[in-house]
């Protein structure tokens, strides 16, 4: 059967952020390194714009185990109710299709945009869900594949599918099944359930996450609605569709030694450039992928002195609204010297992101002690991540220390690790290993890597069934907008271009001050009665001439980026003759001006006084500009700290 009927969805909103607003890189590393060949860590952040307003419609597919076994325990009758949370949630821009499963596979209904009228009838094809037969996941999961891969409407879309089963697969075999590029975030409801199967099914996708939901608790219900909710607020959320990040070493400088981003997958290039590529897939409001590069430094002490090393660039990509977007090519930026310590202290921030790869690394060696029945072993390891955050004072080393805590309890005995210890600590690893929100048991105690919607939604998922869930564009209307105020908003490469056109503003007016003021001047020039003018036009020639330096060098780094490196200490200097540079200017033009005013109540006015009075504004305008300027030389210091 062609699946390839869903329904035309509305016109696209207009986007209320702009594109390269949508993601922000930040850099972490040691801003100096020795001359002599050493290795340093580098940590890359790509980070989701503060506000949701403008994301991408989602194309969601739930495929829904219906086979004997969820009749049991109100499973089904809990699925039904995540199942009405994710449909009221949905806007008239998203669109919905549900499959069902036993021992086959049966698509209810096409994609379906989420209009009102419509979201009563997909409500309607959920209560009708009944428990019968046995369970094929492969089916299930090959038809809702089908109906991402068979779309007419694709452009600008994030397209996913959330797969939800208590149990194992009795028919077929779902591992067989190639995602590609479509996330499958995956539900392993029950104790009973083929923990391996759902997390391999996940991870085998691109940017799917598995997760866990205890029904032996007391809320099993609030559990699969909790859990669902959290999903459902990042995907629509999603703010960047197909985000890749590049780093390409200079060779004469570094090369790359290992490039840690989890179980993202990573492109090596092949045209001699030895550059990495990491593929994301999506990204969601607030949410941050970081990636740990480890760069080797050549042997410098030879031929050089201090210098600063350009050592390696970073791009990314993403597509938002049917749009492909680059970033402009941000170098790293090492001070190279003699004086530098061989073996510096990393930044905080790299320090805390491998403290957490770590302590990712212990739970997997935990559960391989404990698949092997050696559960001592497994809370000794288990034990010793434990210690070794107490070194490290971070937000997120605190929640990691009380994921360990409850994997210690979930460690116990051998029942307690295969009934919710296993899955919890397999859902933590997916939840590390893709930087995303996942549920270990529930969606509520633990909550690394979620994000204020999902916080939100959490909240809304425990209310009664009978009071109102709040519609997608109200929770939209709840949240700040990004700002868009220079400083605070603006990129690098904006506040690039914004500084060019200050030193030239700053250039034309102090050149019109001075050459009008030195045009005006008279035959007693050279007496001192005119020092206060001769002061003025001496600084407005040297605010010209350092203008146009600054600006040469700022067009200069503007389109050959990697021609001029500027380390934090060209940034200091900046920021202080700008500051100096205009506290003279000012002074010098407000010392001229009294002097004329002085001069012309008392000898009346004639075209000297004119003049002067022109320069003097042409040079008040200059200290305005100047004074802008050092707002931006201070933003640029305080990116670099």
């Amino acid at each position: 059967m062609a699946l390839n009927d869903d329904e035309e969805p509305p016109p696209a909103k207009p986007g209320m952020a702009r594109p390269m607003h949508q993601v922000l890189l930040t850099k972490y590393h040691n801003r100096k390194a020795p001359l002599a060949a050493n290795d340093q860590k580098v940590v890359l952040e790509l980070k989701g714009a503060s506000s949701a307003s403008s994301r991408a419609p989602l194309d969601l597919v739930a495929v829904i185990d219906i086979s004997g076994s969820m009749e049991y325990g109100g499973k089904l009758d809990n699925a039904k109710k995540a199942l009405h949370f994710i449909i009221r949630k949905l806007s008239s821009h998203d669109r919905l299709s549900i499959v069902q499963f036993d021992h086959e596979a049966t698509r209810l209904c096409p994609l379906r945009c989420a209009t009102e009228a419509t979201k009563a009838e997909l409500e309607a094809l959920v209560g009708s869900l009944k428990a019968r037969g046995a369970t094929n996941i492969q089916a299930g999961l090959e038809t809702g594949l089908d109906v991402i891969k068979e779309r007419k409407f694709t452009s600008g879309r994030a397209a996913n599918i959330m797969l939800m089963s208590d149990g194992g697969q009795n028919e077929g075999d779902a591992r067989k099944v190639e995602p590609g590029t479509v996330p499958v975030h995956t539900f392993g409801f029950s104790s009973g359930h083929d923990t391996t199967l759902m997390d391999a099914i996940a991870k085998k996708s691109l940017g799917g996450v598995y997760n866990f939901v205890d029904d032996d608790s007391n809320k099993p219900s609030t559990n699969l609605s909790e859990t669902f909710s959290q999903i459902l607020a990042g995907l629509v959320t999603t703010i960047a569709l197909d985000l890749e990040l590049t780093v390409t070493p200079l060779l004469d400088e570094a090369t790359i030694k290992k490039v840690d981003a989890g179980s993202y997958p990573l492109d090596t290039a092949t045209d001699g450039s030895s550059s990495v590529t990491v593929r994301f897939g999506t990204l969601y409001c607030t949410e941050a992928r970081k990636v740990i590069v480890e760069l080797a430094l050549g042997d410098h002490t030879a031929s050089r002195s201090s210098y600063n090393a350009d050592v390696a660039y970073v791009q990314y990509r993403f597509s938002f609204e049917g749009q492909q977007v680059s970033s402009s090519p941000e170098r790293i930026t090492i001070h190279r010297s003699r004086r530098a310590p061989v073996s510096a202290v990393a930044p905080p921030q790299v320090r805390s992101e491998v403290a957490r790869r770590e302590h990712a690394d212990s739970i997997k060696a935990a559960m391989e002690k404990a698949d092997g029945d050696k559960l001592e072993e497994a809370r000794k390891i288990l034990g010793e991540a434990l210690k070794a955050l107490e070194r490290i004072v971070d937000p997120m080393v605190d929640m990691l220390r009380k994921e360990l805590l409850k994997l210690l309890e979930l460690f116990k005995t051998k029942d307690i690790y295969e009934k919710q210890g296993r899955p919890s600590a397999m859902s933590s690893v997916a939840g590390h290993d893709r930087q995303r929100f996942t549920a270990r048991g529930d969606a509520e105690e633990i909550r690394i890597f979620a994000t204020r919607r999902m916080d939100t939604y959490l909240e809304q998922a425990k209310q009664p069934d009978d009071k109102p869930i709040p519609s997608a564009d109200d929770d939209v209307q709840e949240e700040p907008e990004v700002p868009h105020d220079l400083p605070a908003a603006a990129t690098s490469m904006e506040r690039r271009t914004l500084s060019v056109a200050l030193r030239v503003v700053t250039t034309v007016l102090s050149l019109l001050a001075f050459s009008i003021m030195a045009g005006a001047r008279t035959s007693a020039w050279d007496s001192g009665r005119y020092e206060t003018y001769r002061y003025a036009i001496g600084l407005n020639v040297v605010v010209c001439f350092y203008s146009i330096v600054q600006a040469c060098a700022k067009i200069r780094r503007l389109f050959w980026p990697s021609s001029m490196p500027q380390s934090i200490s060209s940034y200091c200097y900046s920021l202080f003759l700008d500051q100096v540079l205009a506290y003279l200017l000012i002074s010098a033009s407000s010392a001229a001006a009294s002097r004329n005013h002085l001069w012309a109540s008392t000898y009346g006015r004639d075209q000297f006084d004119s003049k002067v009075n022109i320069a003097v504004w042409f040079s008040f305008l200059g200290f305005l500009a100047l004074s802008a300027h050092a707002l931006i030389s201070m933003a640029n210091l305080f990116s670099r700290i």
